[in-house]
């Protein structure tokens, strides 16, 4: 029991020493190399995309763009999550937790933190196709699945998430 305490304790200390910012250009290798690495650790998606190679370069668009968040921890970056703004949707575009800090609330916060700036642009709702080995994390964070998308390696989940917007000041 003791050593389950310490566990959980270092794992929340672990967790609360995250900070989640706009990732800079000068991030990109950071970012990439947790794409790609975050990518391959699932056994059921390695061979496609060791297949297709160029899925593995993660582009600079949405990071000039302002448009990337980086989750870092202990001076590195752990995890990021990018997105897109459509109507009154905010689409994640990349969620990617480095292997070694999955399991940890990465995830999690980053899925809060693009809430947050669902929220900050009076948006109604999140979305995101996820990818079906992602299927239960999303569930657990409020995600519903309303449809099934195509996409290049067959169909995906379609999720939605109702956010309120922030209450605004007077």
């Amino acid at each position: 029991m003791a050593a389950r305490v310490a566990r959980g304790r270092w794992e929340a200390e672990r967790v609360t020493r995250v900070l989640i910012r706009d990732a800079a250009l000068g991030d990109m290798a950071a970012l990439s190399d947790v794409f790609r690495r975050a990518s391959l650790s699932n056994d059921g998606d390695r061979a496609n995309l060791l297949a297709h190679p160029e899925v593995l370069d993660l582009p600079d668009r949405a990071v000039r763009e302002g448009r990337t968040r980086a989750a870092a921890a202990v001076g590195e970056i752990v995890g990021f999550a990018s997105w897109l703004g459509a109507g009154d949707a905010i689409e994640i575009d990349d969620l990617f937790v480095d292997p070694g800090w999955m399991r940890q609330g990465i995830g999690r916060a980053l899925v809060l933190d693009l809430i947050a700036i669902a929220r900050g642009r009076g948006t109604t709702r999140v979305e995101v196709t996820a990818n079906q080995h992602a299927l239960a994390f999303y569930e657990k964070v409020g995600f519903v699945v309303y449809r099934e998308d195509a996409t290049r390696f067959g169909p995906a989940p379609r999720m939605r998430l109702a956010v309120t917007p922030a209450a605004r000041r007077r």
